[in-house]
Formats: C-alpha cells, structure tokens, sequence
C-alpha cells in the first residue's frame, strides 16, 4: 500500500519547462523534509532530500541523497527504510550514478545504475539477484536527478491545460510522465501562505493509483520551485506529503502577505 509511495510523492512534485537566463532553483546544501500522512490524520512516515558538493572520479558533482521512512502506527505492520542517491553535473544535471537501496515491508532492491555518454548506455548493478546487465538509453535522467533537472526550468510562462512530457530512466527501462498544468493557487502552510503552481501528473492506474489523475501537486511559484505538497488518491485510502522543514536555498522562499 505504501510501497514506494514515499518517493513517486516526492518526483511527481518536479513539473517545469525550458527556459534561458533563470536563477538556479538549487545548491549544495539545500535540504528539504517531508511529512507524509495517509488518509488525511495518521502520520506514515517522512521523506527527505538532501544536496552535497562533491566529487566524484576526478569530476565535480552534485551528490542527492534521498531517504523515506515510515513511522508510528503504520510501521508496525508495513515498515518501509528506502534511500536512493544520484551524483550529477551542476549545471546540466546529466546523471553518472545512481543508487537505489530500498527494504519495503520486506520487498528489497538493492541496485547501482552508471551512465556511461560515450556509449549511450546504462551499466545496471543488481545486487539481490546478482545480475548485471547493460541497457541502451539516450539523455538519461534517473529517478532522482529527474526531480533537479526539472526545478531548475521556468513554469512562469505556462497556461492552464499545457502539459509536460518527461522521461525517466528506472530500473532497467525508461518511463514516461505526462504533467498538466492546473493553475495558481495561494496554499496556507505551515510557514505562512504561499503563492503556487498547481500540477496533476498523469499516472498509471490500478496497482496503487485510483485513477490516471489521482495525484495533485503544488510547487512554490517563486525561483527555488520547492515541491510544497502533495495528495494522492490510493488504491486503499489517501496519501498527503507537506514540506515541514527546510535550509540552504538558493534563493528566498516567498511568503504572500494578506491582511
């Protein structure tokens, strides 16, 4: 029911479009943390992603590190321990790693994906069944540098209806993802209320999803795009992710003023 939730919450969040000359939307340092709550009052768990300047065989990286957890009621029949990690190009967020390192209610993935640009393809590591094996792919984003890839685009300019198609290598395949605009919205939060962009992710319906358009999600409408929240319409119940906590933005994190 949770089951890799934490993280389809958290990438269905990055929702932009091209655009030349904008402020960049992230730096090293950035961390954001997440509440995630099912059926609108029990907490489930928390999620959270964070930013490192690093290096990585001689080139300079940016290293995300992203981890989810349950908590309370809910892990005491479904515990879920996931961390995903990406290493990426600052300025064109082309991924060379990827990790993923999941335990879900005893479900295990343990598996290392390496781009490789010259060859046009993705070197997969799977450490559970102890198999490698070598996949053609072509401008590759992996789960995760999918989410800053994204962010780092302007959404200014898009009008009601316009929708967004993005593909994302995971596993051993690429997955599409069809995002459409839904407008703006002022959305009161815990720091104050914030002037958003609302987007509605098209996704696959049965397993875990109600419905194609079961997921709604909000960004901040100002330069650092932060995924604010979330809801989902489950198979079983409603999940919500909320931004509680963050530090070291790139730029201000806007608050409406109203009287």
């Amino acid at each position: 029911m949770i089951k890799n939730i934490t993280y389809l919450a958290l990438i269905s969040l990055t929702l932009n479009i091209n655009a030349q000359g904008a402020p960049k939307a992230f730096k090293g340092g950035e961390w954001l943390q997440y509440k995630m709550s099912y059926s609108g009052f029990l907490r489930a768990g928390t999620a959270t992603l964070e930013l490192k300047n690093e290096t990585l065989k001689g080139k300079e990286v940016i290293h995300a590190i992203g981890k989810g957890r349950t908590s309370g009621m809910i892990s005491w029949f479904f515990k879920v321990k996931d961390r995903y990690e990406s290493y990426f190009t600052p300025e064109s967020i082309k991924p060379y790693l990827f990790i993923r390192d999941i335990d879900e209610g005893g479900y295990k993935k343990r598996k290392n994906i390496t781009f490789n640009y010259q060859d046009n393809t993705a070197y997969v590591e799977d450490f559970i069944n102890k198999k490698d094996s070598v996949i053609s792919v072509k401008s590759p984003q992996d789960m995760i540098s999918t989410f800053y890839f994204l962010r780092n685009h302007n959404t200014k300019n898009m009008k009601k209806g316009d929708e967004i198609n993005v593909s994302m290598f995971f596993d051993d395949r690429s997955y599409p993802f069809k995002l459409r605009f839904l407008g703006y919205e002022i959305l009161k939060t815990k720091f104050g209320k914030v002037k958003t962009q609302k987007f509605q992710p098209i996704v696959q319906a049965g397993r875990v999803f109600e419905a194609k358009e079961s997921v709604t999600v909000w960004i901040t409408a100002d330069d650092n795009k932060i995924p604010i929240k979330m809801k989902a319409s489950l198979a079983v119940g409603s999940l919500r992710a909320e931004l509680e906590a963050y530090k070291g933005l790139a730029n201000p994190f806007e608050i409406v003023f109203t009287k």
